[in-house]
This record gives C-alpha cells, structure tokens and sequence, in this order.
C-alpha cells in the first residue's frame, strides 16, 4: 500500500525546497506565489537500516525498501476555499492524499518575501487551519441540504447521518477540526466518506535558519511549538537538508557530526510520515533480495500476504515467521530454526513489525 502525504503551506515556507531534498525531484522553487501550479510527485524509500543487516547476513543482491509519495501541493492562501489563487483545485488536490505535512517558515530572511509582509508562523498555521475547516464546511453544508427533507421522514440510518453531520459541522463552525471529534467506531466509514480535509493527520515541519540547529533560541519557532503542542513537529533547514542531501556515506556522517544531527530532518520527516497512519514493515528475506512491504498495524498473515500477490491470499495455508531481533541474534532462517525461533502460524496472526516471513499457499 502507497502512502500519499501531501506538502502544504503559505506560498515561500520552503514546500517546493523541502519536495526537493525528499525527492532528488526538480519542482520550481522561486521567490513569487504559486511558482507551483500542478502538484509534483515524488517517491520516497523509507529509510530502515534493519535492511541492510539482512541483507548481508542472507547474502542478498538487492534490497528493495517500502516508500511513500509525497505531492508538493501549491502553496494556500487566504480565502482559498473561495477560489483566492485557484484555492479550490488546490484544495482538491488535498483531498487525494493520506496525510498533510504542514511546513511552515520559522526563520527571518529579507531576500525571501512573506505573502502577509512578515514572519508568524502562528499565523500562516491558523490561516491554512481556517482555509482547510471551511472547504470541510462547504462540503459537510452541500451533504446536509441533500438529506435535510429525506432524515425528517425516511429511516433511522437517515436520521443518524443528519445528525452527524450536525455535529460535525457545528464543530467546524466553533473552530475545531475533524480529526478532533470523537466518534463511534461503527460510523468511521460512513465519515471516510466525506473525505474531511480536517480529518487527515498532520506532521508539522518547521522550516528553520541554521542558527537554530546549532542551538540558538528561536522566538518564532517557540511561539509555534505553543499552538502545536500535541502534534508531531519535525524541525529542519531546508536549505541546509539540501547541502545534506548532496553527499553520503563518510562526507554525510561528517557534516551531520558538524551539527550535533543524529540523522536528517528529512529522514526523520519520512519516517513520521510512514508511522503517521500506524503502518508497519515486514520483510521477505532469501538471496535475490530482501524486501520490506508496508501493512496496517493490526493485519492479519493472509492480508498481508496479499500484499505480495492476491494468490498468497486466496491460497493462504499458512506462514513461516522470524522476528528480527531473532533473525539478528541466531545470523540465518536455519540458525532460527535450529534455535527454535521459527514459528509456524495462520490464518489469525497479527503481522508485527520487522517480522522476516515466508509464506505458504496454494492456489
């Protein structure tokens, strides 16, 4: 499964910089609003060193990493959801993806113009905040005007959803956002329906000078944290990820050592994305290669052999499964099964994170 995460913000926050460090892409980055007009794609590897350690101990010739695909989104702006700098195709392009990377601009700097005339990152979250909640507003609205006659008189599943969409749109209405609303399990998929722009989880990627990587205090960046407090926030320079993504290996190490960086914003930008809708990795392992796919938390051994090929599903007899602190631990499939670590399961076992599968099928 691909997931979509989509680059969002004020026009001149770093979006298109940002896309680019992502992506090795070539989408237009310049000092004017709406430099991007279609939405560039770019598909990411997931970074996951586990790889490499099985690779070498299986003695593989390829490692083929899971990804994502980030959409650099033309920059939003006031009154967007009435069509202000064709906000509403925009908009729709939101819509198309999982999950919303909000970057938003923390540092001063007088050759790049800010389209309000100075820097608030307070500012630029509530504008795109607003702008999102009444495109969910129009929406909800237009589904309201269609059902009001029918709920007064039709059945209570008619009701119910009448009542729904009250609810939501009241909070809308009061400023809060989809994703906020408690609901009932049972009517999840009817709101996935709705395709709510709110709905969407959010990563929020403060775009900084490189002063405060280094450590220095950072008013802007503070006073963003304040409104943002129980979000996941990713702090990086797009202009100093640019420098970073250039090199690799030892050139990489060093200059990422220069600035006290465990690894890069970008990395863990990708990373976050990849947790953001609770997916996990399992891992086929032999000497052609060893690959990661992406599942659900939670799937089921069948399913997430329908990942690989619908006939692995369909034929499920069952899985031969190694952790990978295991596989790590014992070197190899037949060190784990010596050990007594190679477990046979079925049809209800939750696939767990960095297991090493092989499965059985016939079709």
């Amino acid at each position: 499964m691909a997931l979509r995460c989509g680059l969002v913000g004020l026009p001149n926050v770093g979006k298109s910089m940002l896309f680019n460090g992502l992506s090795n892409g070539n989408a237009a980055s310049a000092n004017f609003p709406f430099c991007t007009i279609e939405p560039n794609v770019g598909v990411v590897a997931v970074p996951d060193s586990r790889m490499q350690l099985l690779a070498t101990l299986a003695d593989s010739k390829n490692i083929i990493p899971t990804a994502i695909e980030f959409v650099d989104i033309a920059g939003l702006v006031k009154d967007a959801h009435q069509g202000e700098g064709l906000g509403n195709k925009f908009l729709n392009h939101i819509r198309e993806v999982d999950a919303i990377v909000h970057v938003i601009r923390c540092f001063e700097d007088e050759d790049v113009v800010h389209v309000a005339g100075s820097v608030d990152p307070v500012f630029d979250k509530q504008i795109i905040d607003h702008e999102l909640r009444c495109k969910d507003i129009d929406t909800l609205t237009k589904r309201l005007e269609k059902i009001e006659k029918l709920a007064k008189q039709g059945p209570k599943a008619q009701q119910h959803t009448y009542e729904l969409l009250n609810l939501f749109l009241t909070a809308l209405k009061q400023g809060r956002d989809a994703r906020a609303i408690p609901v009932a399990a049972a009517d999840q998929p009817l709101i996935d329906e709705w395709q709510l722009l709110t709905s969407k989880p959010v990563i929020y990627f403060a775009n900084v000078d490189e002063a405060t990587i280094l450590g220095s205090a950072n008013p802007h960046l503070a006073a963003l944290k304040e409104v943002t407090e129980n979000s996941k926030m990713i702090i990086g320079s797009t202009a100093l990820e640019a420098q970073i993504n250039a090199l690799n290996g030892e050139e990489k190490d060093f200059f990422l050592k220069e600035y006290n960086l465990m690894e890069s914003a970008l990395d863990k930008l990708i990373q976050s994305a990849y947790s953001l809708l609770d997916l996990i990795t399992y891992f086929t392992v032999g000497p052609q290669e060893v690959r990661a796919w992406t599942i659900q938390n939670g799937t089921k051994a069948p399913q997430a052999a329908g990942v690989i090929h619908t006939d692995f599903q369909r034929g499920f007899i069952k899985a031969e499964v190694i952790s990978f602190e295991d596989y790590k631990t014992y070197k190899s499939e037949s060190g784990c099964r010596e050990a007594g670590k190679l477990r046979i399961e079925g049809k209800e076992y939750l696939v767990q994170d960095g297991d090493v599968m092989l499965f059985r099928f016939n079709v």
